[in-house]
Parts: C-alpha cells; structure tokens; sequence
C-alpha cells in the first residue's frame, strides 16, 4: 500500500498505526524495525486503514489545497497578507516581513517552495511570539526549562525532555490564545513530573482550572490548521 509515512519511537514496543482527519497514515514502529516488517504490518491492516480514511471522509470535506493570500493566526491575535513576487530565473523562494505583510519573492510558481518558504516564516515567527509568554508562565509557575525548541510536528503539540528543552508547534498560532497558553502550561508542569500521573494533572490544575476541556479541545483542534500547512 502505497500513501504511508513511517516513524522510528525509541518508546514504541510494537508496530502501530494512526491514521489522521486528512487521510495521512503514519506507521510508528520500534528502532532497527525492518522494512519488510513494515510494508506487511501495513498491508494486514489494509483494510482498517480504507474504513478509517471513509469514516474521516464522510464527517469531514475535503478541503482543496490553495496558497494563501491572507493568514490569520488567532494564537498571538495578528493576521497577514500574503504577497507572491515571480523573479525569472530564481531556484528558490525566499521571504520577507513588512509590517503585516509577508512577501514571497523568487520562484513562486512552485507550490511547494512556496509553502516550505511559509513554514520557515511560522518558524520564526513562533520563535519571536512564545519565547516571552514560555518565560513569564516558568516565572508564575515555577518551573524552569532549559531551552525552547520551535517545530512543525505532525504527532504532537508539544513535549519537554528529559534534559530540559520544551518543543512547541508553531502551528498553535492557529489555536487560540488560552489553547496555546495551556500547551506552555502543560509542558512546564513536565518539569517536575514526567509523565501524566495523578500528582501531575492536580500541579496542572493549579495553575490552570480548565484544564481538562483544554486537552478535550486539543484532539480535535487539527481543523483549524490550513490545508496547506500539510501537517495533519
């Protein structure tokens, strides 16, 4: 079967598979996991795979893939306009920032130079906008972290490692300001417990009441990420 991406987790026990809203299928397997294991494992659960992409179809429509003129990012509250300047002869697709508008200069007929050049936008973007906010919620909560990590996940939100480094997905920008500010909570309450115990979701709770609705909303806040961000 042809349409899969395949994911090494040194956590992974076993083969796995999730199938996402917009049809992708990852296959998340053990390290050192042989191909050949894979292509099988995938084609027993061909089957699984059909009836979970019908089932997505028909709850949600497909949404055609178009670059975008305007960008609205509810998470840090500004919204761009989005300008695509064509440069004969150019390779490549470069950006800059004026004010609230976002120029794409070079070969901006090549849709997917367009798209990787937005993403290093969002990447900086987010850089800039959750640096300040991580910082301010450490201070209120007391939990430190070592480094912040900016990143285009496809599987997760956010995470904080063992040695310190909170990752956060730039496309929380598309969210809205309390879901991004619960993810920098959550991550932060990893500080002093590493996994999702009972001790860490009462720390959660302290600083953040609502905290279960939040992560209710998380499974489903996919749809707010354009089309053509190509995460989900």
């Amino acid at each position: 079967m042809a349409g899969f991406s395949v994911r090494e987790s040194g956590r992974a026990k076993r083969l796995s598979i999730k199938v996402y809203p917009r049809g992708r299928v990852e296959v998340v397997v053990p390290r050192r996991t042989r191909p050949a294991e894979v292509r099988e494992f995938v084609e027993a659960h061909r089957d699984w795979i059909r009836d979970a992409r019908e089932q997505f179809a028909a709850e949600h429509t497909p949404e055609p893939f178009v670059l975008p003129r305007t960008v609205r990012l509810d998470g840090i509250e500004r919204q761009f306009e989005i300008e695509y300047a064509s440069q004969t002869r150019a390779k490549t697709v470069r950006y800059r920032c004026n004010g609230p508008k976002v120029i794409l200069y070079g070969r901006t007929g090549d849709e997917q130079l367009c798209v990787t050049a937005l993403k290093r936008w969002l990447l900086a973007l987010a850089k800039r906008e959750y640096g300040p906010q991580l910082r301010t919620l450490a201070a209120m909560t007391g939990n430190s972290y070592k480094k912040m990590h900016v990143r285009g996940q496809r599987t997760c939100w956010g995470s904080h490692s063992s040695s310190g480094t909170i990752s956060l997905n730039y496309c929380l920008m598309f969210l809205d300001p309390a879901h991004l500010r619960y993810v920098m909570l959550h991550e932060l309450c990893h500080a002093r417990h590493m996994n999702h115990s009972r001790r860490f979701w009462n720390l959660v709770g302290r600083f953040e009441a609502n905290y279960r609705q939040f992560d209710k909303d998380l499974n489903a806040s996919w749809k707010k990420i354009p089309t053509w961000v190509g995460i989900y």
